[in-house]
């Protein structure tokens, strides 16, 4: 992929910062976010599954997914906050399998004109720990392989 994922997380705070190009217009982008038959064809790593009980994109909804490879599943959930169509989505985020630690993200999607879109991350942990064993947690390849999805989706 010419469009590669950049992940900052700068020693002693509990935040990473990514950003991300894609070759498609804003409105494709968001909506690839926001329709979750789209969602489950690019969202998590290669290989994995996803069932979606509840995806509503909108002020106050929530989520609550399984990626499923082989005998194992992995849940997610959170809540969306705030969303601004084609321009900015702000929700929690926790994996069933550290209950209690949620980090709020934020993500900005700006139009780079030409029917290109920049996607701006910052997620905010509640430890330091916390965001140190997300990073460790194979992170980055599992977003770069389901942007790269992305990116071929949206096209």
């Amino acid at each position: 992929m010419s469009n590669a994922l950049t992940i900052t997380a700068p020693e002693g705070v509990p935040f990473i910062d990514y950003v991300r190009d894609f070759d498609a217009p804003v409105a494709a982008v968001f909506q690839a976010h926001a329709d979750p038959e789209l969602v489950k064809k690019w969202l998590g790593p290669n290989g994995y599954e996803m069932e979606i009980a509840e995806w509503n994109l909108v002020d106050g909804g929530g989520y609550f997914y399984v990626h499923r490879v082989g005998d194992e599943a992995y849940a997610f959930r959170g809540v969306f906050h705030s969303v601004r169509e084609n321009d900015l989505i702000i929700q929690t985020f926790e994996y069933a399998g550290f209950a209690d630690v949620v980090s709020i993200e934020s993500m900005t999607f700006e139009d780079l004109a030409e029917g290109r879109t920049r996607l701006h991350g910052h997620a905010v942990y509640p430890t330091q720990e916390a965001r140190d064993g997300m990073v460790q947690s194979g992170m980055e390849t599992g977003m770069s392989e389901g942007y790269d999805r992305l990116e071929e989706l949206v096209r």
